[in-house]
């Protein structure tokens, strides 16, 4: 149910929600998207999921055909993303973009205002709130202090929030008051 912010995020824009593991981006993402009068939450983790035979998993030890199927899943999120902005809707695009990739998003995501949320708690919260919840952590043969060198490593662009000591929606309020910073030209 929308709450005040209908000019935050307006129809036709991109909100890209980013972190490791365990940061939090679901809950945020559907929490903002509640908040927006017209608004859909693509959750790129679904992309991946539907592989349904020859799939292969982003592990540090990953080759170069599940690189080649991460970056199809970005492809995807990105399409879909636009597609939703164009029939105006404020598309909140939820996934794992690190490193280049994340420098990347500009390019892949046509739709404008583009803005980009990168939620950085601590490793050992991320740790503890993704061991915490109901599906397996995911991590296998990564650990959060690996990934979240990886999101460091990672170009600043948009709002980098270290939401270690908030509730989800003490993170969407902090998102609403930074949509300037957000914004990615």
């Amino acid at each position: 149910m929308p709450s005040g912010h209908e000019d935050a995020f307006p129809p036709g824009s991109v909100v890209v929600i980013t972190g490791i593991m365990g940061a939090g981006k679901s809950t945020v993402a559907q929490l903002l998207a509640e908040r927006l009068p017209r608004a859909a939450h693509i959750r790129g983790d679904v992309f991946r999921r539907m592989v349904v035979s020859g799939r292969l998993e982003m592990l540090p030890s990953g080759g170069r055909e599940a690189l080649a199927q991460l970056q199809l899943r970005y492809e995807i999120g990105a399409v879909v993303s636009d597609r939703y902005a164009q029939r105006g809707f404020t598309a909140v695009y939820q996934d794992i973009i690190l490193g280049e990739d994340l420098a990347r998003l500009p390019e892949r995501i046509g739709s404008r205002p583009l803005f980009v949320v990168v939620l950085a708690p601590s490793p050992e919260t991320a740790l503890d709130r993704s061991e915490a919840r109901t599906k397996s952590s995911g991590y296998g043969e990564w650990t959060a202090g690996a990934l979240d060198e990886l999101l460091r490593q990672s170009p600043r662009m948009g709002i980098w929030i270290d939401s270690s000591a908030q509730a989800p929606a003490e993170t969407v309020d902090e998102i609403f008051r930074r949509t300037d910073e957000a914004r990615v030209a």
